[in-house]
């Protein structure tokens, strides 16, 4: 891990990770990624023993029970991030390519899209180690360097996994800068420091809203905010009980975290009361707690106490329920309380899914269908980090096009 001392040298350290990505070339990307995978197959053993030993220094440290389930690294959740590494590896080069056309300026014009590395990307996270991995994959891939500043409370499995990255960038003569971890040994210092600079092209957070929050506000650098849970789906009338279910139940498998899982439910007060005893009876079976609480307020000025839980995530496997009067009501509550990145709609109304669909304001609409997130999606292009509630995002999902930026280039005739 790398230490850095004060704001002045970690300035010095991004412009050596700068260096480090503008001199990269693409056939070493692929070699890099390759290496990196077989090197933490045969490092897992290293890295789960890290793990264990931060789970056991946590319990001494009264870190939160959230936090030690997603510091939890199983052989599963490292073999996922080790398929990552394999499968980016596959992908032909991502940068310098045409990409969709531009509209032309002049009759005369052609005009087309370069995709370009962003540069210099932080990710500041809590708990999660493989994101680390993850994360490192897919900017090697899309050509940027990367910051690493994870969290205390996984201090010995982020320095195994970085000592890992080290060892490949030496072995495939890549500049170690590429890939930096800072060390927990400053605490909140260097991660003030990375709120402070506004040299890096994006900051990306991920951990619990408040950590979220805290560098969505503090960060002087380009950020892109990132939401886990609390997402709202709105049951029309015409909606079968077993699709509601499926949606909910489906949504929350989430490994280790239910990016998109839906955490609350509007029913429209023609659903009958048998449904929705029976939508109760089938969450129950599938070890989700549901809980009915009046609906919150559109009012101008909300109650405190009430409202924070219509906008904060439960994350704790509850899924609270309420009646709304109509269509309009639940997008007007959705548009004001949900997290905004993965809100749903059941219904067999086209009319009704249309609505919704341009009314509420969310990154992702789900109609009929699942918000179940998957890091290790079945296109290697769709690999992604997390979730984002930036509108704007090609899509919400925190992918290898999200850390490219886009370059126009329009070529004429001459004929000025």
């Amino acid at each position: 891990m790398t230490s850095v001392q004060s704001l002045a040298e970690l300035s010095v350290l991004i412009r050596q990770v700068r260096e480090a990505a503008e001199a990269l070339e693409v056939r070493l990307i692929t070699a890099a990624l390759q290496a990196a995978a077989q090197a933490f197959r045969e490092a897992a053993d290293d890295i789960l023993e890290a793990n264990t030993l931060d789970l056991e220094a946590s319990l001494e440290m009264a870190v939160p029970e959230l936090v030690v389930e997603w510091l939890k690294l199983t052989p599963e959740r490292l073999n996922t991030a080790i398929n990552i590494l394999e499968r980016l590896s596959q992908l032909d080069a991502v940068t310098s390519l045409t990409h969709r056309p531009q509209p032309a300026i002049a009759p005369t014009d052609h005009a087309y899209w370069l995709r370009e590395p962003l540069g210099v990307i932080a990710l500041v996270y809590e708990a999660f180690p493989e994101l680390a991995i993850i994360a490192a994959a897919l900017s090697l891939r899309a050509g940027n360097g990367l910051i690493l500043k994870g969290g205390h409370e996984a201090s010995q499995t982020n320095q195994v996994i970085a000592d890992v990255f080290q060892s490949v960038l030496a072995q495939v003569d890549l500049p170690e800068q590429l890939i930096v971890s800072l060390s927990p040994s400053e605490g909140e210092a260097a991660r003030r420091w990375l709120m402070q600079t506004s040299e890096l092209d994006l900051v990306i957070p991920y951990g619990r809203a408040s950590l979220v929050q805290q560098v969505m506000r503090d960060a002087n650098s380009p950020s892109l905010s990132t939401a886990i849970g609390n997402c709202y789906l709105y049951w029309a009338p015409t909606a079968p009980v077993e699709v509601v279910a499926k949606m909910i139940i489906a949504s929350h498998r989430g490994n280790p975290e239910p990016v998109n899982g839906i955490e609350k439910i509007l029913v429209d007060e023609k659903v009958s009361s048998v449904a929705e005893r029976e939508l109760e009876h089938l969450l129950k079976e599938s070890h989700l707690s549901v809980k009915e609480v009046v609906p919150p307020t559109l009012s101008s000025h909300p109650g405190t106490t009430v409202e924070e839980i219509w906008q904060e995530a439960q994350l704790n496997h509850t899924v609270l329920v309420t009646r709304v009067p109509n269509l309009p009501v639940a997008i007007a509550i959705i548009n004001r309380y949900s997290s905004g990145h993965a809100d749903c709609i059941v219904t067999n109304s086209y009319q009704e899914s249309m609505q919704f669909a341009s009314q509420v304001h969310s990154a992702s609409i789900y109609v009929n269908s699942s918000p179940l997130f998957r890091r290790n999606a079945t296109h290697a292009s769709a690999i992604a980090l997390g979730m984002s509630p930036q509108r704007g995002l090609k899509s919400s999902r925190i992918t290898l096009e999200t850390l490219l930026t886009h370059k126009a280039v329009i070529k004429g005739l001459g004929n000025l």
